[in-house]
């Protein structure tokens, strides 16, 4: 479904990635994880053209998203939840996830994700008429997350959801993707918790100052002492 190939990543002078190849493939949850810095943010950004790439390919479904500007890339069936959650502060909650169906013009179909969206997040039906802005960080966690689905993704890049979050919400929200990919979404995830994201993911690749070091079934990785000792204590 999505393939990177030999990516490096740069802002200005500084290379952020440097050769990346991976694969995400049809309902899987693939995670990435690494320190702070190790560029898994950068990969999302890639992936979802607000960065191009220096070098290499990426491609999704197998069409090279070079030339693509983002929103195009989410009318092929991408969307991104992105670090921060970025929510629109003063819009509301409904407007929020309007807008996340901007590229889709099928009413009905977007009047029945919103109620999708309802059920899966019942806060956010609570205060659909608030302002995004005044919400709590788990709620406003949840609009990001739903805003991004209201595209109807095939592909869904989640960028640290679990940031700044009580350990009850990250629970809940982590139950949340557990089941869009029941659902059948496929997600590429970036954690902080990567105990948390190991647990959830089917396979995950590690990254150290921008280079993949190593990948493979998310809980073998969880028994490998390089893996134990840097990122899961």
């Amino acid at each position: 479904m999505l393939a990177l190939d030999d990516v490096t990543l740069a802002y200005g002078p500084v290379v952020a990635v440097e050769g990346v190849s991976l694969t995400v493939e049809q309902g899987e949850i693939v995670t990435l994880i690494g320190a702070n810095g190790a560029g898994k943010t950068t990969i999302l950004r890639a992936v979802s053209r607000l960065i191009k790439p220096r070098k290499g390919s990426v491609a999704f479904m197998g069409r090279d998203l070079a030339g693509l500007t983002p929103d195009k890339v989410v009318r092929l069936g991408l969307a991104h939840s992105p670090e921060g959650r970025q929510v629109l502060a003063r819009l509301s909650v409904l407007e929020n996830l309007e807008l996340g169906a901007y590229v889709r013009s099928d009413a009905a179909g977007v009047a029945e994700d919103l109620e999708r969206m309802f059920g899966l997040f019942p806060r956010l039906r609570e205060r659909q008429r608030q302002a995004a802005g005044t919400l709590s960080g788990g709620e406003q966690q949840m609009l990001a997350i739903a805003r991004a689905l209201m595209s109807r993704p095939r592909l869904l890049l989640l960028d640290e959801p679990s940031l700044g979050l009580a350990p009850i919400i990250v629970e809940e929200i982590f139950e949340i993707i557990t089941a869009l990919n029941r659902e059948g979404t496929t997600i590429l995830l970036v954690e902080q918790n990567a105990h948390l994201a190991m647990q959830a993911a089917h396979r995950a690749y590690v990254l150290e100052a921008g280079r993949l070091v190593v990948s493979g079934d998310a809980r073998a990785l969880m028994d490998d002492e390089r893996v134990k000792r840097a990122y899961l204590g």
